[in-house]
């Protein structure tokens, strides 16, 4: 398949961009720019004062002017060291701090964008997003300003200097100059699509290594290391085509740099020679153009190396801008409706949803579940239950129809206030690389000790916590690998007890426990769920026997609902679906009810 052209980078349209990454350090920039005046000045100090030094000590023996100009070109070289030292002191702090500035600034973006968004970026892609995009803004900021900037100052200076001592001769010199300055202005429209194609690939190549190292474990249960090798290093010969592409046009841009120095001495020294030996120039005049001339066109050779690292950083302004752009979820101009502490009183009235145009996932959806109740969500895989669960968390919102919680369409609120009152315990219990303690109170960064410790009790976190050295400071290690699975549950429990939510979800709560640790934690969710509205997704029927309502969803749609009497006396699909689970014999001879004496007392709710 034919690879897409790698989009140029839009200079112009960047430009509001850099100044508003430059006008808060305008004050900055005016030091500098200060400093780097003064330091280019003192540099023209050496090749100024080789005029005098040969026409008039060296020639005319005035040896009186020898001490006077050592000595203004040692302390012009000294200026020059001590302006370079404060610039690059100066400019390449500035430069870091933006970095920091903007992966904070894009991190903290990114931290309040829609789930859809997230569903349509790798993780490892939106990290090199962060980390390494705006790794080159540096360059717009540092010493890679400096030089650019600096050598063309330096290079005005110069030519001024020059047409003062020969114009025939400068005029010739300016004219290849701008020919070879149209050439470069092709090759990095060249060049600057490539840089902003690496960065696409890069963090490609970063978003599958993240994945890989995250995996680890089904890696090697399958043993796919060699897959996986295999599949990091065509990412990476990917990243050495580009990188290859572009050398071979900034080798180029050099070679044409190399030759224009070659050329341009060449002319210079075949003219200069010429109009000595005729008289119309002193050695020394010659002698203070040939080291002007060296001032003037080094900067074009600048241009090549400090120019491609401009390039790449507006490349990689221009993929941070594109992130900046998105339009975070709070703020929504249709979520402009405060909500109070909330009852929890949810309803879906005529709902459909869809992730993708023309391919409906939910279809005609109502229910009422008011406060302190129980629902259950039943049916298989890929009916429809997550999405239910994600619209009442507000990750998503209706195509049509209407999710009311307490009477307040949902799609107006704002989500602070309303996801502040919910609470979740998912299926796969996720923990951060912190202690026991952190992990539980992520939920309430304000709890004190004692509410933390009161959780932890009620979800029989301490039967295990308090039997490792640290106790509750112990680290759980990436996603809680040190934990089993039943240990994470239970911290991922009692942090949904200490924030007191007045909505809970439970996404498959119990489905990772062995039988002995679900009962250990069914005070700890019975606890958790009195008094609350309550969503449980379940694949285990056994465990959703008590819930007030259960309502059976397939293809988007819920076929039925009542609570488990109920519909196990319907004989449809969830009479189907517990007796696959449980087995005709067990419950055929028993009048409806009577299946709780003999049910395990695992059940939750």
């Amino acid at each position: 398949m034919e690879k897409p052209a790698a989009k140029s980078v839009n200079f112009k349209a960047l430009l509001p961009e850099v100044w508003a990454l430059m006008k808060p350090r305008r004050g900055i920039l005016a030091l500098g720019a200060v400093l780097m005046v003064i330091n280019r000045l003192c540099g023209l100090a050496l090749p100024v004062s080789t005029k005098y030094l040969i026409n008039t000590v060296m020639l005319k023996h005035e040896m009186k002017l020898l001490v006077p100009i050592v000595l203004t070109v040692a302390g012009a070289t000294l200026i020059q060291g001590v302006t370079s030292f404060s610039l690059t002191q100066l400019l390449s702090k500035a430069g870091q701090r933006l970095i920091t500035e903007m992966r904070i600034r894009v991190q903290e973006h990114i931290g309040r964008l829609s789930v859809r968004f997230y569903d349509a970026n790798k993780t490892g892609t939106l990290v090199s997003r962060i980390m390494s995009d705006v790794e080159g803004i540096r360059n717009l900021m540092g010493t890679g300003l400096v030089e650019l900037t600096g050598g063309l100052l330096t290079a005005v200076i110069s030519t001024i200097l020059l047409f003062r001592i020969s114009a025939m001769m400068t005029s010739v010199t300016l004219i290849v100059l701008i020919l070879f300055g149209l050439l470069l202005q092709r090759a990095f429209k060249t060049v600057r699509p490539i840089f902003r194609e690496r960065g696409k690939i890069s963090a490609e190549v970063t978003g599958r290594l993240t994945e890989t190292l995250g995996g680890v474990r089904v890696i090697k249960g399958y043993h796919a290391e060699a897959r996986e090798a295999a599949v990091f290093a065509k990412g990476a010969h990917r990243l050495l085509d580009n990188v290859f592409s572009s050398l071979t046009t900034i080798s180029l841009m050099t070679l044409g740099s190399t030759v224009l120095m070659g050329l341009v001495g060449a002319m210079i020294w075949y003219m200069g020679a010429t109009q000595v030996s005729a008289g119309k120039m002193q050695v020394g005049d010659f002698s203070e153009y040939t080291l002007l001339l060296a001032f003037m066109v080094a900067p074009v050779v600048q241009i090549v190396n400090i120019g491609t690292q401009v390039s790449e950083a507006l490349a990689g302004l221009e993929r941070t801008r594109e992130i900046l752009r998105e339009v975070p979820e709070d703020e929504d101009p249709h979520r402009i409706a405060p909500i109070p502490k909330i009852q929890g009183h949810v309803q879906f009235d005529h709902v459909n949803f869809s992730y993708e145009p023309g391919k409906p996932v939910l279809n005609d959806v109502s229910f009422d579940s008011p406060p302190g109740t129980v629902t259950a969500l039943v049916g298989s895989s890929g009916s429809g239950k997550s999405t239910m669960i994600g619209l009442i968390t507000a990750f998503h919102a209706p195509d049509s129809g209407t999710v009311w919680v307490d009477r307040v369409d949902l799609s107006t609120v704002k989500l602070a206030g309303y996801r502040e009152q919910l609470g979740v315990v998912l299926q796969e219990s996720f923990l951060f690389d912190g202690s026991i303690r952190d992990n539980v109170g992520f939920s309430r960064p304000d709890a004190s000790e004692e509410q933390i410790l009161e959780a932890c009790r009620i979800a029989r976190v301490d039967e295990f916590a308090l039997n490792f050295p640290e106790g509750y400071g112990t680290v759980v290690g990436e996603r809680g690998v040190k934990l089993s699975g039943g240990q994470k549950q239970r911290v991922s429990i009692a942090r949904a007890i200490l924030a007191d939510p007045r909505i809970l979800i439970l996404d498959e709560a119990t489905s990772s426990l062995d039988s002995e640790s679900e009962a250990l934690i069914q005070a700890g969710l019975n606890h958790l769920m009195r008094g609350r509205t309550t969503f449980v997704i379940a694949h285990r029927l056994s465990t959703i026997r008590r819930a007030d309502q259960i309502l059976v969803v397939e293809g988007g749609q819920i076929i039925e609902r009542g609570n488990h009497q109920q519909l196990y006396a319907l004989g449809g699909r969830y009479y189907d679906l517990y007796t696959r689970q449980h087995g005709v014999e067990a419950n055929m001879f028993l009048a409806p009810g009577e299946g709780d004496k003999v049910e395990s007392t695992s059940s939750l709710v």
